[in-house]
C-alpha cells in the first residue's frame, strides 16, 4: 500500500501537470471595458488569448463608461478602457481614470500625434473625415474642407448634425489651424450651401448623392467599406458605389483630419501588467491587420495595409496636428455650431 508521503508527492506532481496544461489560468486574465460593439473587438481579443494564454474578459458598456469606472472607484475590476473618439479618451484622463504607460513597443508603433504625450492613452485605429462626391456631377480630383463653403456648391452639400462628435472634431481642428472667426465664417457659408437640414448619418450622405439631392458631403471613410462590401445590404452597396471619395485636406495641405478608436490602462487596474501586454498587442502588426479587415479602419501602425476597399480611396496622409491640441477647441466648436444655427 502506498505511503501517505508518496500519495502526497503524486498529487503534487499531478497538480503541476494540470497547471501547465492550462496556460490561460497560469497567465491570468485582463478585464476590458469597451464602448465598441463586441463583434468588432472580439476577434482581436481571441487572437490575444491564443498568443499569450491570457484570458480577456469583455464588459460592453454602451453609454456611461467613464461614470461606471468612476463609481466603482478603487474596487473597479477594469484593466483596459477601450473607446471610440479621442474626446472620450481625453475625458477619461481628465477624470483621473487612467494611468500613464510608456513602452518602447507602443511608442514605436503609434505616431506621437495619435497618443497622449504622457502615455495616458493610445490611438489604435483611425477613420478619416472624407468628402463624398457625385461621380457624375463633381469633376474635382481634389478638394479642401474649406471648399465646401464655396458658392459653387450652393444647395449641394449634405452633412450630419454639426454637433455630432465627428463634426465637432473637424470644426475644432479648423479652429486650431485658422482661428475661431474664420471657422465661424466657414460654418456660416457651409450652412448656406446645405441641400437639406443637417442631420441623419454619414451613410445618408451617400444615399442623398445617389438621389441627386446633393453633390458633395462630409462623412467617415469606414462607412465606404461597410457600404461597398455589401455588409449593409444591397441598397447601401448601391449608395457606396454611387460616390467618389476624396481625401481632403485643410487649405494648408498638411493632411486629412482623422478621428480614432483607442485605449487606456485604468487607474486602478488589478491586472496592470496584462493590460499593458494587451495594449501592446493591439498595436502589433497582427492586431492592426485585424482592425483593417474587420472594421474598414485605417491602421495606426506604419506598414500595415488598409482593407482593399479603403486602400482604393488613395494614400492617406494624416493631418499632423496633435489630437490633444484639437481637443482643447471642441467646446468652442460646439458653441460655434449653435451660434450660427448650423443644425436649425
Amino acid at each position: 500500500m502506498p505511503s501517505l508521503a508518496r500519495l502526497a508527492q503524486s498529487a503534487a506532481a499531478a497538480a503541476v501537470l494540470l497547471t501547465s496544461a492550462l496556460p490561460a489560468l497560469a497567465d491570468g486574465e485582463v478585464n476590458v471595458y469597451t464602448t465598441r460593439e463586441p463583434g468588432l473587438i472580439q476577434p482581436l481579443l481571441d487572437s490575444f488569448t491564443k498568443e499569450t494564454g491570457i484570458k480577456a474578459n469583455v464588459i460592453f458598456v454602451k453609454e456611461g463608461l467613464a461614470e461606471r469606472v468612476a463609481t466603482e472607484g478603487a474596487n473597479s475590476p477594469a484593466d483596459l478602457l477601450s473607446v471610440v473618439d479621442y474626446g472620450n479618451l481625453i475625458e477619461l484622463v481628465d477624470r483621473g481614470l487612467t494611468q500613464p504607460v510608456k513602452t518602447e513597443a507602443l511608442e514605436a508603433a503609434i505616431p506621437a500625434n495619435l497618443r497622449d504625450a504622457d502615455g495616458q492613452w493610445y490611438a489604435l485605429s483611425m477613420r478619416a473625415r472624407v468628402i463624398y462626391a457625385s461621380k457624375d456631377r463633381v469633376k474635382d480630383e481634389t478638394l479642401t474642407y474649406e471648399d465646401l463653403a464655396d458658392p459653387r456648391f450652393k444647395g449641394k452639400v449634405c452633412i450630419r448634425s454639426g454637433q455630432h462628435p465627428y463634426n465637432t472634431s473637424l470644426i475644432a481642428a479648423m479652429i486650431e489651424k485658422d482661428g475661431a472667426d474664420a471657422t465661424k465664417t466657414w460654418l456660416t457659408d457651409v450652412k448656406g450651401n446645405l441641400a437639406r437640414k443637417a442631420g441623419g448619418g454619414d451613410r445618408d450622405v451617400a444615399r442623398d448623392i445617389l438621389a441627386n439631392l446633393c453633390d458633395v458631403g462630409i462623412a467617415n471613410s469606414y462607412y465606404v467599406g461597410l457600404m461597398r462590401s455589401g455588409k449593409g445590404g444591397p441598397e447601401q452597396q448601391e449608395w457606396g458605389n454611387a460616390i467618389r471619395v476624396i481625401l481632403p485636406t485643410f487649405k494648408d495641405k498638411a493632411g486629412t483630419h482623422v478621428n480614432v478608436s483607442g485605449a487606456a490602462v485604468a487607474k486602478n487596474a488589478p491586472n496592470k501588467e496584462n493590460a499593458v501586454k494587451l495594449l501592446e498587442f493591439l498595436a502589433s502588426q497582427e492586431a492592426q491587420e485585424i482592425y483593417a479587415k474587420a472594421n474598414f479602419e485605417y491602421p495606426v501602425r506604419a506598414g500595415v495595409a488598409a482593407d482593399p476597399i479603403i486602400a482604393e480611396l488613395g494614400t492617406l496622409t494624416v493631418d499632423p496636428t496633435p489630437l490633444t491640441a484639437i481637443a482643447n477647441d471642441r467646446k468652442q466648436a460646439s458653441e460655434l455650431v449653435d451660434v450660427v444655427g448650423f443644425d436649425d
